[in-house]
């Protein structure tokens, strides 16, 4: 099994309910989506071609128990499976990063014991909300967790709406919202949270404040 792998690195994680946590994180190459707020452009081309082995001992020399596999889109290279079941029977906890969106090896595919975190796209992320892989989405659990990047007003309005709503999102699944980057102000959003009382997290990137302009590495 070999994966194209754009960077290994050690960090504190920046984003969902593992937000402060210190991790590796291996991202692969590759994205089939063109988000408007993306900060891992450099991920979507590139990369060098690495075993299982190899990759696995790298991550090993980190000395973290939790490793983050993200992108670009992880799921776009059909051998991610394989490689978060590996990191799994290693011992480390294992975060998945995801756009959830068709076109990719299916949420279903993730390998038990694997915290499956999904962006679900909004409109204003430039993406038409008919990519998301809605069934896919029902099938997650209370170990995952499914997070919305709110770029304005409508954005909010339409992910409030969702979770309302029920049916589309899993009942047992944590909801995180973020404010976008540019975009709706961290205030702002929290304020619509708090006027709503909507039954949600509101995080903000975390990295962005603690390596504000680093692109790479972090």
């Amino acid at each position: 099994m070999v994966l194209l792998v754009s960077e290994i690195y050690r960090a504190i994680l920046g984003e969902s309910s593992e937000s402060g946590r210190l991790c590796v994180i291996v991202r692969l190459t590759g994205c089939h989506r063109r988000c408007v707020y993306c900060d891992s452009a450099h991920a979507f081309h590139g990369g060098i071609r690495r075993d299982q082995p190899s990759l696995l001992a790298e991550v090993a020399g980190h000395g973290c128990r939790t490793v983050l596999v993200t992108g670009g889109e992880p799921l776009l290279q059909s051998g991610t499976p394989a490689f978060l079941a590996s990191l799994t029977a290693a011992g480390h906890r294992v975060v998945l990063e995801t756009s959830g969106t068709l076109g990719t090896v299916g949420l279903a595919a993730v390998p038990a014991g694997v915290r499956r975190v999904v962006d679900v796209k909004t409109p204003g992320s430039g993406l038409d909300p008919a990519v998301i892989d809605w069934e896919g989405l029902r099938g997650l659990g209370s170990g995952d967790e499914v997070k919305f990047v709110i770029c304005d007003r409508a954005d909010y309005l339409w992910a409030r709406d969702l979770v309302r709503a029920g049916g589309r999102l899993p009942a047992a699944t944590d909801v995180l919202f973020s404010p976008a980057a540019p975009g709706v102000a961290p205030q702002e959003l929290a304020e619509w949270i708090l006027t709503d009382r909507l039954d949600v997290r509101f995080q903000v990137q975390l990295h962005r404040i603690l390596w504000p302009g680093c692109e790479r590495g972090r």
